[in-house]
Parts: C-alpha cells; structure tokens; sequence
C-alpha cells in the first residue's frame, strides 16, 4: 500500500483500556452509592493511556472536581486491578455542548454550555459590578462573606445549602452574583442557574398550566449550582413550597451546591412546610446586618472608587453618619450629591453633602415609633395580621410574634407592664412580662434570633441606631 493511502485499523490498547473501564465500572458500583456512580463515575470516559497514566475525560468542572476529591483513589484500585498493573488517574474537564433550556422560557436564567459569544435569552449575566473584589467586608457581613467565598471556591463540597439572610439593600444579591461571577471566570459555561422566589413561582406555575411540568423540572433539576434569591416570596405558596423541597432534596443528594437569600432566618419562615425549613438550616446560616458607620464609609468610598468619584474621606464619612436607611440609600445619596455638586459647579465638599442630606434625607428623620408602627413591622416581618396579633389565637406562629411585639414595645417605648397590657387586648401585666422574658431568653441563647430582634428594632426606629 503506497503512502498516500490511508490505512483503517483498529487500536487495541484503546479497545483494551475500554473494556477495562468497563469492568472497573461494575466493580466500583458495589463500592460507590447508586446515585453517586450514576452522577460521576459513568460520564467519566478513558481517553488515553500514556505509561502507568490513565486520562479520563470528564464533562464539566463539577463532575471533575468532585471525582477528584472523593473517588480518584477508588477508581485507580479498581482499574488497576482489570489492567493488570498499577496506574495513577488523570481527570481532565471534555468541551461539549449541554442541554439548552426551553426556548419559550425567557424567565429562566441558566448557565449551560454553548458557543462562545453566545448571547441568548436564557444566558445568566451575573451584574459585572457584583464581585468579591468590591465587596467591603464588616462585622455585619463576614461570616455570609466567608462562606459565599467558599462556594464558589469548591461549589458542593463546603456550607451545602449556603442560607444567607438579612433586611434588603444589605448585600445579599450581590454575593449571590459575586459566586457567579467568580464560577463563571473559571467556566463561563457552567451550569448555574439564578431565580428569584417569584419567578421561581411563576414558572412552576406557567409550567402547570401548559403541560410542561416535565421540562421544568429536568432544566433545574440539571443544574450544579442553585441560586435562589428571595426564597420568603414562596411562603403561603404550598405547590410552590413542594416543588422547591423535591428539587432541593434532589440537588442535594447529588452533591450540587444549593445557595439561598431571604429577609429572614429560615426559623421565622413561619408559613413554610417544616420539612423545607429544616433542610435550610441543614447547611452554614449567616446573616447580613446593618453595617456600623466605619463600615458604611468604606462603602461609599468602594463605590466612589468603582466609578471614579473624587471623593474626599470626611464627605463620605458624613454621608456614612448622617444619611439613614440600608445601602442602596447611602448609594442614592452618593449619586445626589454628584449630581447637585455638578449642576451648581462646586465641588465634592461637606457643604454640598450637607446641603444635599438637608433637601433629600431631612423628611427620613423619625420620632420614635409608637406602639402601632412597632406592632406593623412585627406584622409585616411575619406576615401575621396585626389583628391577629392583637387577638386571642394561641397558635404558635402567632403567639410568637406577639411575644416579639410585647418584647419591642417594652424595649423601644419603656411603657409600663399594665399599659402594654391594655394596648394588647387588656392582657395583664404578669402575661406581658412573661412575653418579654422569654423572647428575651431566647435572644440570649440564639444567634439568629437576636440577630432578628435587633433588625426588627432598627427597621421599627432607625434612628436610634
């Protein structure tokens, strides 16, 4: 046969090394849990072997990465042992396209692999501005920090689920986006998926209604990070609720990292199924507090620098001091303060800054709240009715957020024991301070719900803090 022909022929050490696989597979199935060998061993495929190497091709960087860390050893002993001699293993992520999602679902948000430059309807673009790089870190924020850092350094494999909880305008948003965009950086087309608890409703709803139950399910089932932000939108909501429990349960058995945001600690998530609560609570809880004023201040000065604002230390120190409200408020106030120092030609000065807050911000200013405004915020926290609140009922939910109530009318007005009494319904005085006494104990002895007291004691009178 001259050179020029080509020779068709059949390479027995790849053949070989396939079968091997093969059998090391059956093997291993004794050894590995049924979902885990179906997850992770079975996409693995032997490439080449160079020497006493193995290469494996595995289909992303999660299955990669989990092989790794928990199988590598397993499947070196069981290969081995088929070959014949001792080889070491080598897993190496395979380029391949996955799954789109449903086209005729501009609502979703997934990550999936797809070519370069891609910009489709259903690519998540996490905000660019949202990183770890620009995130100011404080006492009120560092344990969400650490371990949102973790996930996206080894998604799955620490602080599974991630529950991070606190009022709004806090930065919870922002480190669901900065784990995406640290995910993304290494894999731009990583299979990630964010949502929000509303549209997570009403997709499932939407899906319901068409006969797409099936496909709804299989995109977000298919997932291997979850980022779920708002999840409080799902309470009251029981489909909904079951529908998030099964693909929790789902994810989570397959090793996939599950992230989740709400206002409030999975506890006080009283109108959620237990079941789904307790599986929030299964992971690392970390709650996001207002920030103190040195924190507040390198905010604003981040910002300043993100978007090259000359701004001088005591001006963003007296927007840190005099401006109330969360951080997306003192942003605002950056931004007023540019615009009213460009428009009358002076400069970034506390005068403007004072100037600016007195116009804007003066109205903000409240008296302490009294007992209407107090048992409000208690009432919109739990999502409890005021008159309930105020009633008889001694459910549990209930009686709770009127403990909670008694505890920060006492604390905030400094009323005496029989008039709080009356301004629940003519209770006596020794009933009130048993209320107060116990939220008190619990306070003490629970994080968390101290940590819920003290945002429902700011949000009721923020300028006391």
């Amino acid at each position: 046969m001259s050179d020029d022909q080509f020779t068709f022929f059949v390479d027995e050490g790849a053949v070989a090394l396939g079968k091997a696989w093969e059998q090391a597979l059956e093997r291993l199935a004794e050894e590995v849990p049924a979902t885990a060998h179906k997850k992770f061993l079975q996409p693995l495929r032997p490439v080449r072997r160079t020497n006493d190497e193995v290469h494996f091709a595995a289909p992303g960087n999660f299955v990669a990465e989990w092989v790794k860390d928990r199988y590598i050893k397993k499947i070196s002993s069981a290969l081995s042992d088929e070959l014949g001699e001792v080889v070491t293993i080598k897993v190496f992520i395979e380029s391949r396209e996955r799954p789109r999602p449903l086209d005729d679902e501009p609502t979703a948000v997934a990550i999936t692999s797809r070519t370069e430059g891609d910009s489709g309807p259903n690519r998540f673009k996490p905000n660019p501005g949202f990183s770890f790089d620009n995130f100011v870190i404080g006492q009120s924020n560092r344990l969400a920090h650490g371990g949102a850092m973790a996930v996206a350094a080894s998604p799955g494999m620490k602080y599974n689920p991630l529950f991070v909880y606190g009022p709004s305008g806090l930065g919870k948003t922002h480190l669901l986006h900065a784990i995406a965009n640290k995910i993304m950086s290494r894999d731009p087309f990583y299979p990630l998926m964010y949502v929000s608890g509303q549209q997570f409703a009403e997709q499932f709803v939407s899906a319901l209604q068409n006969n797409r139950i099936d496909d709804f399910r299989r995109r977000y089932r298919s997932v291997s990070v979850w980022l779920l932000d708002d999840v409080q939108f799902i309470m009251g909501k029981d489909k909904t609720q079951e529908e998030v429990f099964h693909t929790f349960n789902e994810l989570h058995a397959d090793g996939k990292q599950i992230v989740l945001c709400a206002d409030r600690a999975p506890r006080d998530l009283l109108q959620m199924d237990e079941r789904l609560r307790s599986r929030l609570e299964c992971g690392l809880v970390a709650d996001v507090q207002m920030p103190d004023t040195e924190t507040r201040c390198a905010i604003i000065q981040m910002k300043a620098t993100t978007e090259s604002i000359p701004l001088a230390h005591d001006v963003a120190m007296f927007l840190a001091e005099s401006v109330p409200g969360n951080i997306r408020t003192l942003q605002g106030a950056l931004n007023k303060i540019v615009a009213e120092a460009s428009f009358s030609g002076k400069p970034l000065s506390v005068e403007v800054a004072k100037e600016t807050v007195e116009k804007y911000y003066s109205a903000m200013a409240m008296p302490k709240p009294g007992f209407e405004d107090i048992v409000t915020v208690v009432s919109r926290h739990y999502r409890i009715g005021k008159d309930d609140i105020l009633g008889t009922s001694r459910k549990a939910p209930i009686a709770h957020a009127r403990h909670v109530s008694v505890y920060l009318v006492r604390e905030i007005t400094g009323d005496s024991w029989k008039h709080i009494g009356t301004l629940f319904g003519g209770r006596d005085h020794s009933s009130m301070m048993h209320a107060h006494n116990k939220v008190r104990g619990l306070a003490n002895h629970d994080r968390e719900f101290a940590n819920t007291i003290n945002a429902l004691r700011r949000e009721a009178w923020p300028e006391a803090q």
